[in-house]
């Protein structure tokens, strides 16, 4: 009762117009963050998986690489690559802005995800189809994109939408390298005198809302997907 009391006398002093804007800035900097890092890295983890196919790629030195970087990113903790590729940039010389290393570090990581989760929807189409379409002189990569995608996009999907909404999560730990996002704006808030709890509650909420507008979509394409493979005239997978 004495926090509600407290949350109540301190809402006026606190959702002002400048704190509003300042929010919104670091909700639309979380935004970007996710949405360029994730796309970026999907991308590179869509190339990943199929450079591991052995009908893609006969090289197979290449493809042991591709899946050692795979498990390895998969298991370091988010905040240890983080700092590997702030202190790597540094390192380097690279003069680049924190909103780089953030996006840097979420597309590495939504890479080895996105690698691994492609992976398992391949192999999930029934290696039968490939036979058919090598039977048929179809080469390798125009089988992968006419006949295998189509039917591995509804394994794919589900655990694609759970990754990217897991990583817009993960991106409150770049605040530890000084970025302005959700998690750092509620710092500073916090430094400037104002409670905890109105603090982080308020971006508490505003992950929930990004968090479950990602998840509402995830759900909508996966209903898609499953409508259009009930249709009359789709070949089973």
């Amino acid at each position: 009762m004495l926090a509600l009391q407290q949350l109540m006398a301190e809402a006026p002093r606190f959702f002002t117009y400048w704190n509003m804007v300042f929010l919104g800035q670091a909700a639309l900097n979380t935004l970007l963050v996710s949405l360029i890092g994730c796309v970026t890295g999907y991308l590179a983890g869509f190339a990943i998986a199929t450079m591991r196919l052995d009908r893609v790629m006969p090289f197979a030195p290449l493809r042991v690489l591709l899946i050692t970087w795979t498990e390895a990113i998969r298991r370091i903790p988010f905040l240890v690559l983080l700092m590997c590729v702030f202190f790597g940039f540094q390192l380097s010389g690279a003069n680049q802005s924190l909103f780089v290393i953030a996006v840097t570090a979420v597309a590495l990581r939504m890479s080895a995800l996105a690698a691994e989760n492609i992976r398992a929807g391949y192999e999930a189409v029934q290696p039968r189809q490939w036979e058919a379409a090598a039977a048929l002189n179809i080469p390798p990569l125009q089988a992968l994109f006419r006949i295998i995608l189509p039917q591995a996009w509804k394994i794919i999907l589900p655990p694609s939408t759970i990754h990217t909404v897991s990583m817009i999560k993960e991106t409150s730990l770049v605040s530890q390298i000084g970025f302005l996002e959700l998690t750092f704006a509620a710092r500073m808030l916090n430094q400037r005198g104002f409670s905890a709890l109105i603090c982080f509650g308020t971006i508490l909420i505003l992950y929930f809302v990004i968090s479950w507008s990602f998840s509402a979509v995830g759900r909508y394409a996966e209903r898609k997907l499953v409508a259009e493979a009930r249709q009359p005239g789709r070949s089973p997978s």
